[in-house]
């Protein structure tokens, strides 16, 4: 489970920004997690939990994450298409080249401070 890992990198971060910004408490962490992306939501939300609340700039901090629905190009034929329907292969004309374009990402998007 990488998920913990995450999760101190997002701590790590917001307690940065937090401190740039005189910050006192953290009250909302908003995330794009890409489909794609490896990261199990449910996951990474427990792990949230668990070590928010050790810290008192984040202590009682919700976790909300907006999933990133992952988009693949063909570069033969110029369309988008859904990744996980189709995998690598254009549902269109077939091809094979083809690469994502997003469904990746794992990004801080918002902090939210009382």
């Amino acid at each position: 489970m990488h998920e913990l890992g995450i999760v101190f990198y997002i701590i790590r971060d917001v307690k940065k920004v937090a401190e740039e910004n005189s910050v006192g408490h953290v009250s909302k962490v908003v995330m794009s997690i890409g489909e794609v992306s490896t990261i199990i939501p449910d996951y990474l939300t427990d792990c949230w939990r668990w070590a928010a609340d050790k810290e008192p700039l984040l202590k009682g901090c919700t976790l909300e994450i907006q999933q990133v629905p992952a988009v693949s190009y063909c570069g033969d034929c110029n369309s988008e298409f859904g990744t996980v329907d189709f995998g690598k292969k254009c549902p269109l004309c077939g091809s094979e080249n083809t690469w994502l374009l997003r469904g990746n990402e794992v990004e801080i998007k918002e902090i939210a401070c009382d």
